[in-house]
């Protein structure tokens, strides 16, 4: 299997291992990073872990390479498929006319956390800022576009929390952002991967447009554990 195939397993086992809650059967982020998890195998003994790390009304978000084998009284939220795309040439257009991309980092945490909660790129906690990268587009001072980058497993690292409040969209931010946090995975030596649901056509346009092309399809598994 490529590590891509199980990229959440693999980052907690890997690159972001001193994030990991969990053991050698199931393994989580800290609930304030991120509520993405992962199991070994689709296994009772596995879900059996990850319960033991759930608190009751804790969300548990799986990437999985094959169709979820959820075990009885397990609460499915979600259960859906994602493309995963990849880029393997450094994008070019990475700026936006009067406008200026700049790094993000704590002191803009509740300004990107309200971006994050308007426009529902994915869950945004208030540790999610320490997986880095993060770069965004102020008009008159007022965050309104960001990206960053969230799993990284050896040689890839995952474009993610890409959002723009609606009034700002089709000036191209989006697009410039996402090429711009890809700049910096490749100076690292890095390929940008990233997710993006099958249903949102728009998005997929902005992601070839900054050079990604889809690798495959994983099912995106959103659950709590039994009552």
């Amino acid at each position: 299997m490529h590590t891509l195939d199980h990229p959440i397993w693999h980052a907690l086992s890997t690159v972001h291992a001193h994030f990991a809650e969990g053991d050698d059967l199931a393994k989580r982020y800290p609930a304030d990073v991120s509520p993405l998890a992962a199991i070994r195998e689709q296994s009772p003994q596995a879900y059996a872990s990850l319960a033991e790390l759930l608190g009751p009304e804790d969300i548990a978000v799986f990437f999985l390479d094959a169709p979820p084998r959820v075990p009885e009284k397990w609460r499915i939220l979600q259960n859906l498929e994602m493309h995963q795309m990849i880029c393997h040439t450094p994008p070019t257009h990475t700026s936006i006319p009067d406008s200026v991309i700049e790094p993000l980092g704590n002191p803009d945490v509740l300004e990107m956390r309200q971006l994050a909660e308007a426009t529902e790129p994915g869950p945004f906690r208030s540790r999610t800022i320490e997986f880095g990268g993060y770069q965004g587009i102020r008009d008159a001072g007022r965050l309104v576009s960001m990206t960053g980058q969230r799993l990284r497993v050896p040689g890839f690292t995952e474009v993610s929390a890409v959002c723009t409040y609606p009034e700002y969209r089709g000036r191209g931010y989006a697009q410039a952002l996402v090429s711009t946090v890809s700049q910096g995975i490749f100076a690292r030596g890095e390929t940008p991967i990233l997710g993006v649901r099958l249903d949102n056509s728009s998005a997929v346009r902005v992601y070839k447009r900054a050079g990604f092309t889809i690798r495959r399809n994983l099912h995106v598994l959103v659950v709590k554990k039994p009552l």
